[in-house]
């Protein structure tokens, strides 16, 4: 049996994947911390779209947990055709802070979980001669982030990554896609502290349809999905601003802090 792996689908974005996968009939492994959360997932899910899921809980923010929930899977005998790597999280406040606690957690989380999942289940893929990835990036890796600045580069080594990795696969009947949503109603904005932030004023995506987009980009193969008119718009803007000093200073408009 063949399963899509989801990655922080406890709630928002994966949460909401979770649900159109089910809907399109994939059985699923579902990861995050929260046992409550995926339980009740797991049983919803399994009642309304008669597919088989799996939870397991694991904090791959955690060292060695990545590399773990492969072998996990090995051991159960589970066929990932489709990794969606979605977990990750962000911190809002200038680098001098010095929150280095939180940092290493963030990149933990963002960049090595993502990159030895893509890594192990990408060698699986290959050899069977099918499979999808997808990797959730951000509209805030096109462009350096003041105030935001872990995050953004973290966000920018998701998304080159998955490029390169995508055209590494070429040929293999594995392709890797890469999502860039903009500002969505999840839970994101509380946990980052960033509610005063520039960004996160007016009107912003709903999860469900950030997700939708995703799962439509993973299905066909397609290398980059940035959900959304307007932040179509800003990808492009920020590929072709003419200088980096410029896009720096966008930028510093963009993830400035309105409170002060």
């Amino acid at each position: 049996m063949e399963y899509a792996l989801i990655t922080g689908a406890s709630s928002g974005i994966g949460l909401e994947l979770a649900r159109i996968m089910a809907a399109n009939k994939h059985h699923l492994i579902l990861v995050a911390r929260r046992t409550d959360a995926l339980q009740q997932l797991k049983q919803q899910l399994e009642a309304e779209h008669g597919v088989q899921v799996e939870v397991i809980v694991a904090d791959l923010s955690a060292p060695g947990q990545a590399r773990a929930l492969h072998a996990q899977c090995r051991e159960r005998g589970y066929t990932v055709s489709h990794l969606v790597n979605n977990a990750g999280y962000g911190d809002y406040g200038i680098v001098q802070a010095a929150k280095l606690d939180t940092y290493g957690n963030l990149l933990q989380l963002n960049i090595i979980a993502l990159t030895e999942l893509s890594a192990l289940f990408a060698e699986d893929m290959k050899q069977r001669r099918a499979g999808r990835i997808m990797n959730v990036a951000s509209l805030a890796g096109f462009m350096p982030g003041p105030n935001f600045a872990v995050y953004a580069a973290s966000k920018a080594y998701v998304m080159h990554f998955t490029e390169a990795l995508n055209y590494e696969l070429r040929g293999s009947g594995v392709s890797a896609t890469v999502l860039c949503p903009g500002i969505t109603e999840t839970g994101f904005v509380s946990r980052a502290g960033m509610a005063s932030a520039t960004l996160a004023q007016g009107p912003i995506m709903d999860a469900r349809s950030v997700a939708q987009c995703g799962y439509d980009g993973m299905m066909a193969g397609r290398l980059n999905v940035v959900p959304g008119w307007k932040n179509k718009i800003s990808a492009f803007a920020c590929m072709t601003t003419p200088s980096r000093e410029m896009l720096l200073r966008i930028a510093g408009f963009v993830f400035k802090d309105s409170a002060k």
